[in-house]
């Protein structure tokens, strides 16, 4: 049997309270260590949980870059076909203008190719009307150079020949016909407004004389030989040359044919002038 004594006792407490210190301390050791096992652990779980969040963050920011780049390029596109649609709007309003001007010019020309139907339509019937006009105009003009005073006669003769001779020419249109003849027409009204002169040969005192030949429209006609000796003038009532005094009219009929060559400045000529006789 074992007897504990007081010191014995004493020791016992002593061992068993620090068994119990340490323990203690070995649970507060472990309490320490899982404490700071459960720190580091919640650390390591903050720290992966914060960069997961820096992470969707930044994938956010990144998408919303993106949808910001769309949005732009979008208002890029959107501002640009705007700008197209208004260019096209005006040129539309531009082409509606045009179109109905376009219109009014088709229906005018319309109108014209219409009359020009209507006109070809009646080439045929005035064409069979012209050619017997411009036969009946010959014969009008050869006529009246027959009975006109005599002046410059035989090349009027020779261009109403050569209009009579170009009515049988199959290369020649019926206008120009016309015209030709119209054309004739105004040379002999031309004559009787200008003054004129030419060199001649005439039947002078019984023989063959070279003279100078004074027209003054159609109201007197005088001859001058080349030696100015001799004048005359034609009788229109008789229809021949008279012989003239040898000082009466020569040297006014001289000026006359130098004012007809331009050789002199235009002045009053006292001229003979047979005046016309009343018709019974």
């Amino acid at each position: 049997m074992y007897v504990y004594s007081g010191r014995n006792l004493f020791n016992a407490r002593t061992r068993v309270g620090g068994f119990m210190k340490n323990q203690r301390i070995k649970a507060v050791a472990l309490t320490t260590v899982l404490s700071a096992g459960a720190l580091l652990a919640s650390a390591t779980h903050a720290d992966k949980t914060l960069d997961a969040v820096i992470q969707l963050s930044q994938a956010k920011t990144s998408a919303g870059q993106q949808s910001q780049k769309r949005i732009d390029k979008l208002q890029t596109d959107t501002a640009s076909l705007l700008q197209k649609f208004k260019i096209v709007s005006k040129e539309i309003d531009g082409l509606k203008v045009y179109n109905s001007q376009l219109e009014k010019q088709l229906a005018n020309q319309r109108r014209v190719i219409d009359d020009l139907n209507q006109s070809i339509d009646q080439v045929t019937v005035i064409e069979r009307q012209i050619q017997p006009l411009i036969l009946r105009m010959l014969d009008g003009l050869e006529q009246f150079v027959e009975l006109d005073v005599p002046f410059h006669l035989q090349e009027r003769r020779d261009r109403v020949e050569s209009l009579r001779s170009n009515q049988d020419r199959a290369d020649i249109s019926v206008a120009e016909k016309f015209r030709q003849v119209l054309e004739a027409y105004n040379i002999e009204a031309e004559y009787g407004r200008k003054v004129d002169t030419y060199v001649d040969t005439l039947e002078v005192g019984g023989q063959e004389r070279q003279v100078n030949v004074l027209v003054v429209g159609r109201v007197a006609m005088m001859y001058q030989t080349t030696d100015t000796k001799l004048s005359g003038a034609w009788d229109q009532a008789q229809r021949a040359w008279i012989e003239l005094d040898a000082g009466d009219y020569r040297a006014a009929i001289l000026k006359g044919i130098r004012i007809a060559k331009k050789q002199a400045a235009i002045d009053v000529l006292e001229l003979p002038i047979l005046a016309p006789e009343v018709s019974q």
